[in-house]
């Protein structure tokens, strides 16, 4: 009798443990996530201005900056992590599309204002993916608890559900196409 109560008490004793470490766990993914919303608000804020400054070089370009600017509008309109996650691959892939219309206006790279977007723009990207990697290191580590003997046999009873990762899009993996055959010789500069 003493026996079965002594393996009852440590039996609870372990499992409020890990219960703990599992929230704890959580907590830390949520701090990594919020880390790189603040990174993903950045780089929101830049891109503005930087469509701005590259429209006045390159106005044709309407599609690019339509996808732009609907990829940032799903990005802020995003509601659940899994959404706001997607949203951010398909903004990264229509920036990398806007990026390389620079390419095709010398103009516009040599101009001092898109020189400093396209660097700021760059180091957010540079802190995103630092972010990411914590996040999916977090997220790593508890997928890993709650799938691990003994806590699973009573995380999923808790609630406490796999995390997805932040991974990168395929789209995003792709080298966007610069087209140097199409470079108008005659772009229209804009006006200051």
């Amino acid at each position: 009798m003493r026996r079965a109560m002594a393996v009852m008490a440590l039996a609870t004793l372990v499992s409020g443990c890990g219960y703990n470490r599992i929230v704890a766990l959580r907590e830390q993914i949520d701090a990594a996530w919020a880390q790189v919303e603040n990174q993903l608000q950045r780089r929101n804020d830049l891109i503005p201005n930087l469509v701005e400054v590259t429209r006045g070089y390159a106005a044709h370009e309407k599609e690019i900056f339509d996808h732009v600017a609907d990829a940032r509008a799903r990005l802020l309109s995003a509601g659940s992590r899994d959404e706001k996650i997607a949203a951010a691959g398909e903004l990264g892939t229509a920036l990398g599309r806007l990026l390389a219309i620079a390419e095709r206006y010398p103009d516009l790279k040599a101009n001092q204002q898109f020189a400093r977007l396209s660097d700021e723009l760059a180091g957010t990207e540079n802190r995103i993916a630092v972010e990411r990697m914590r996040y999916n290191e977090a997220v790593r580590a508890y997928n890993s608890a709650i799938k691990s003997f003994p806590t699973v046999l009573y995380a999923n009873a808790f609630g406490f559900k796999p995390q997805k990762y932040f991974e990168v899009p395929e789209e995003a993996k792709k080298v966007p196409k610069v087209d140097f055959g199409t470079r108008p010789e005659t772009a229209p500069r804009p006006t200051r």
